[in-house]
């Protein structure tokens, strides 16, 4: 059996090219790594010159590296297409070590394209980001995932749904992300049950977020274009009062440049923008804590 034999598609991809129906895509394997297959164009040279580039950056302190999926280097494989074999990224697979992620993965910027880019491609990242959020808000949502329960399983709208969310849209949908109910049915109101956990918190993600924006704040190296965020948590961590399930980390990098000295103001905006939005979040009167959703009043009973 070959390595490739021992490979699959990520079961909890949520944006992005998918490895299914003879298409190019990411794989995993049972070590806990991401293959992330690169580019045919210039894209894919970036993104993997800016992997090596960063991870030994001396100047790059630690408590922001843990932001960064763990870069273990390229890799020839068998590409998930059929085409042969194709350069891939070996990346840290951040949902290995899970049994029921939620995952939400967000783009930050106004603008998800650098000056130096073709002009058909700016016209199309910017009709992209003037029919999306992204204009508006400094922030899209590209792809989600909010597991309800073994019954329910996850609730994943599909990328055309996805794609027309208004800003209200956004209110709604970051409220539904740590909820209890949120596949029970689009009518319920989001309980928010573990928005204290997973929000808020001394290490919840909007926590990790303001360190984060802290850092962006002040660093001047690079200009995160078209990257995004990760939201991650596991609800039975959750359940159990734990917040150690949470956690956010950057990807997609290949239209990362050099700061040149200046502030990337683009991407720091649009962390602003959704710090501001979950920060509503808690904020909200109905904004409960877990002891009072139902699946914590049963596992306190089981016990």
């Amino acid at each position: 059996m070959t390595k490739r034999d021992t490979m699959k598609a990520p079961p909890h991809q949520v944006a992005g090219h998918q490895a299914r129906d003879g298409k190019l895509g990411p794989l995993i394997d049972a070590a806990g790594h991401f293959y992330k297959p690169l580019q045919g164009d210039e894209r894919g040279t970036k993104e993997g010159a800016f992997y090596t580039a960063f991870s030994s950056n001396k100047s790059i302190p630690d408590h922001i590296r843990k932001f960064f999926p763990i870069f273990h280097g390229t890799q020839l494989l068998e590409a998930s297409d059929g085409s042969g074999l194709h350069p891939h990224l070996v990346l840290q697979d951040l949902v290995s070590s899970r049994l029921s992620p939620s995952i939400m993965d967000i783009k930050i910027g106004s603008r998800t394209w650098p000056l130096q880019s073709p002009e058909d491609y700016i016209n199309k990242c910017l009709r992209k980001d003037r029919e999306t959020t992204s204009l508006s808000l400094g922030f899209r949502i590209s792809g989600l995932q909010v597991y309800g329960s073994k019954e329910s399983g996850y609730w994943k709208p599909d990328k055309k749904m996805i794609k027309r969310f208004s800003a209200e849209d956004v209110r709604l949908v970051l409220r539904k992300f740590v909820s209890s109910n949120a596949s029970a049915g689009s009518g319920l109101d989001p309980d928010c049950c573990f928005a204290s956990i997973v929000y808020g918190g001394s290490n919840g993600i909007l926590a990790q977020l303001l360190e984060l924006k802290a850092w962006f704040e002040e660093q001047t190296i690079y200009h995160f274009y078209s990257c995004s965020v990760l939201l991650i948590y596991d609800e039975e961590l959750v359940l159990e009062g734990r917040s150690c399930g949470v956690e956010i980390k950057l990807i997609d990098f290949a239209h990362v440049v050099e700061g040149n000295g200046v502030i990337d103001h683009n991407f720091l905006g649009g962390l602003c923008s959704l710090i501001k939005f979950l920060s509503e979040v808690l904020e909200a009167p109905k904004c409960c804590t877990t002891k009072a959703c139902p699946q914590v009043e049963e596992k306190n009973l089981d016990k």
